[in-house]
C-alpha cells in the first residue's frame, strides 16, 4: 500500500515530482509510517471494540516524528492534506482484497476514524511549526529594531530584515509612541503591517519598555507614513523622525524620534502624529545636542548674514511684542521693510514669526546662535 500510494503521488501530484530526492524519500517515509501505524492500531483491541480513534499526540509523533522539522516548510498544509486524502483512498481501495469479507465493514469504519485523527495530528504539526516560526520571526524582528535604536547597523542588518519580508532600499522613517493597551503585541504588529502595506510601505515593529517602535520603509513623507499607522499606538504623543536614505541610516531617524518623544510633554497640544523637527525647541530645552546644532546651523546662521539684517529685525520685532510699527521705529526703517524681512525669515527657515509655535522656536534659535558665537562663513570669491 505504501508503494502504491507513492506511485499515485508521483502520477497525480505534480508538486511531488518537483521535490528533491531527499524530500521525496521523507514523504514516502511519512506515508509508510502512517499506514504501518494504522495497521498496528487496527490489530489492537481498541479498534475491534469500536471505542474511538488513536491518541492524536502519539499519532503525530508516530507518523511525522521521523521526518525533519524543516519538511513543514517545504510541503504546504494544502499539499499535506492532499497527500493524506490520497493515502486514505489507497488504503480503502486495498481493504476488500486484504481482509476477510466479514471484517471489511469494521476496517472501513476504522479508516474513517483513523483519517480523522491523522487530520488533527497534521493540524497540530503545522500549528507547532507556525508557532515556532512566529516566535523566531518575533525575536529576529526585535533584534533588527533594537539594532536601529542602538545605531548598530552592520552587514547582517539588511539580510535579517529581508528574512522578515523587508523590501525597501530607501525612504526609512521611525515612528514612536506609547504601546497599545488591552491588545497583544502580535495583534498590534499585524495591524501595523497591514496598514503599512496598504500605504505601500514595509514595517518592522517592536515594543521597547512602554513604547511601541515602528520602522517604516518605502516612505517619501514621514508624516504621511506615520499617519497610516498612528491608530495602533496607545494614548499620548506619536512622533516620527525624518526620512533617511535606508535601513543602515535609520538610526538617525530613531534618535530624533526618541528625543522628540521624550520632550513631547513640553507641547501638550502637539498634533498626532508630529514630526521630530516640529519639537526642536522642546528637544533643545531637554538637552538634545543634535537639536541644538540643527537650530543653530539651519535657522540662526542663515539669518545671521550681515547683508540681510534679519537677526536684527527679528530681535527688534520680538522686543516690540510683535508690533511691526514699533519694530520699524526702533530700526529707523519703514514698516513694510520689517514685513518684507519677516517674510524672508519665513522663506529661509520655514518658520513664520507671526505663528506662535514658530516664533517660540525662532526665539530659542536666536538664543542658541548667540551663545554659540558662530558667524556665517564668508562666501568664496
Amino acid at each position: 500500500m505504501s508503494t502504491a500510494a507513492t506511485a499515485r503521488m508521483d502520477r497525480d501530484m505534480p508538486w511531488f515530482s518537483d521535490l528533491s530526492a531527499s524530500d521525496r524519500s521523507w514523504v514516502g517515509l511519512i506515508v509508510h509510517a502512517g499506514i504501518q501505524n494504522f495497521v498496528d492500531w487496527l490489530r489492537s483491541s481498541a479498534a475491534s471494540r469500536d471505542s474511538g480513534g488513536p491518541d492524536g499526540h502519539s499519532l503525530a509523533t508516530a507518523v511525522f516524528g521521523a521526518a525533519p522539522r524543516e519538511l513543514a516548510g517545504v510541503i504546504t498544509l494544502r499539499q499535506t492534506v492532499d497527500l493524506i486524502r490520497l493515502s486514505i483512498d489507497v488504503v480503502e481501495s486495498h481493504i476488500d482484497e486484504s481482509v476477510p469479507t466479514e471484517d471489511a465493514p469494521l476496517v472501513h469504519r476504522a479508516v474513517l476514524r483513523y483519517g480523522r485523527e491523522v487530520a488533527f495530528a497534521t493540524a497540530e504539526v503545522y500549528a507547532r511549526a507556525a508557532e515556532s516560526r512566529g516566535a523566531w520571526d518575533a525575536r529576529l524582528e526585535a533584534l533588527v529594531v533594537d539594532a536601529v535604536l542602538r545605531a548598530e547597523p552592520d552587514d547582517s542588518l539588511l539580510s535579517r530584515a529581508n528574512a522578515l519580508g523587508w523590501n525597501s532600499l530607501d525612504g526609512v522613517a521611525v515612528v514612536m509612541g506609547a504601546s497599545p493597551d488591552r491588545r497583544t503585541d502580535s495583534d498590534a504588529f499585524d495591524g501595523v503591517r497591514r496598514a503599512a502595506a496598504a500605504a505601500g510601505a514595509d514595517a518592522l515593529c517592536a515594543v521597547q519598555g512602554d513604547r511601541l517602535v515602528v520602522v517604516l520603509g518605502g516612505v517619501s513623507d514621514a508624516l504621511v507614513g506615520a499617519s497610516s499607522v498612528v491608530d495602533f499606538f496607545g494614548d499620548g504623543p506619536v512622533v516620527v523622525g525624518p526620512v533617511t536614505s535606508g535601513l543602515g541610516s535609520a538610526h538617525v531617524s530613531a534618535r530624533a524620534a526618541l528625543s522628540a518623544h521624550r520632550a513631547s510633554t513640553g507641547w501638550p497640544q502637539a498634533p498626532r502624529p508630529v514630526r521630530s523637527l516640529d519639537l526642536l525647541a522642546e528637544r533643545t530645552l531637554a538637552g538634545d545636542g543634535h537639536a541644538r546644532r540643527h537650530l543653530v546651523e539651519s535657522v540662526y546662521l542663515p539669518l545671521a548674514s550681515p547683508k540681510r539684517s534679519l537677526v536684527e529685525t527679528l530681535t527688534a520685532w520680538f522686543d516690540a511684542g510683535g508690533s511691526t510699527e514699533a519694530a520699524a521705529r526702533n530700526l529707523f526703517v519703514h514698516p513694510n521693510t520689517v514685513r518684507y524681512r519677516l517674510r524672508q525669515v519665513a522663506d529661509m527657515t520655514g518658520l513664520s514669526p507671526t505663528v506662535a509655535r514658530d516664533a517660540f522656536t525662532l526665539q530659542i534659535a536666536l538664543v542658541l546662535g548667540r551663545q554659540s558665537g558662530r558667524l556665517p562663513e564668508a562666501p568664496l570669491l
